[in-house]
């Protein structure tokens, strides 16, 4: 990896990360088409860099993010699902990591379930989260385990599915994504050092460099969707997922093998 590649992961990281479209599907895509060498460094850049652009959720909904005791619990019952799973299953997801394959048929299979979710669920006007809506939509989240899933839009589909808006869904999705990917980027970590690897002095910079510009990015998308999606909903979402995931379905299997991570 170069500076010009962390840049440009950081780039899509910060414009994907809060559309329900997988960021770490896209960064996985970009990562093959610009040959970026498959070491574990990759991997654990397109985990950290998700915080980057996770933390401009705190900076946005400042006064929103710090609230009473109990929405920190609803926060945290939200969040066990993917400590469990996490912990359970950290080395299948690496291995799904490198498959560029799977990314493909979840963007594609996503894109279908988008392209319903407004007829299934509407819009509605409720913004209240009891424990057990809390508990569920950590349930959703965690199908994005599954590289192109997308974190967020399974999260807010979770959430219009306990009948919240789409408003509420997406920002509850937001603030969910602070401890999961802080959870997330501390265990990767872990990992990364306990498997015998040390980081360079240029692998620090990148991870700093890719923190920085995924968080500026981010600050712009969040209002630009959460506005977007309160009118028009998923539709659009769906079907660009639909013809990326066919796509490199196409691309793969016709013209030239995606390489992985």
């Amino acid at each position: 990896m170069n500076t010009l590649q962390a840049l440009i992961l950081a780039i899509i990281e910060g414009i994907t990360e809060f559309l329900p479209v997988s960021s770490t599907g896209h960064m996985i895509i970009a990562s093959s088409f610009f040959g970026i060498e498959h070491e574990e460094f990759t991997k654990l850049f397109t985990i950290v860099i998700q915080l980057g652009a996770i933390l401009s959720v705190v900076v946005l909904y400042f006064k929103r993010f710090f609230q009473t005791l109990e929405f920190y619990f609803k926060l945290l019952v939200a969040f066990i699902p993917a400590v469990v799973l996490g912990l359970l299953f950290s080395k299948k997801i690496d291995a799904l990591l490198e498959n560029p394959v799977t990314v493909a048929v979840s963007l594609l299979l996503g894109g279908i379930l988008l392209l319903k979710v407004d007829d299934w669920f509407g819009n509605s006007e409720n913004i209240e989260i009891t424990y057990m809506k809390g508990l569920k939509i950590g349930l959703f989240q965690c199908l994005a385990m599954i590289p192109g899933v997308s974190r967020s839009g399974a999260s807010i589909v979770g959430g219009m599915s306990q009948k919240l808006s789409r408003t509420a869904a997406a920002e509850f999705s937001f603030f969910l994504a602070v401890p999961t990917m802080l959870g997330a980027t501390v265990k990767k970590c872990y990992d990364y050092y306990k498997d015998g690897f040390v980081l360079t002095h240029d692998q620090i910079n990148f991870l700093i460099i890719g923190n920085v510009v995924a968080f500026i990015v981010a600050l712009l998308a969040i209002k630009t969707f959460i506005g977007y999606l309160s009118k028009h909903g998923f539709k659009v979402f769906g079907y660009y997922r639909i013809v990326v995931g066919i796509a490199l379905l196409v691309i793969h299997f016709f013209i030239h093998p995606l390489s992985v991570i």
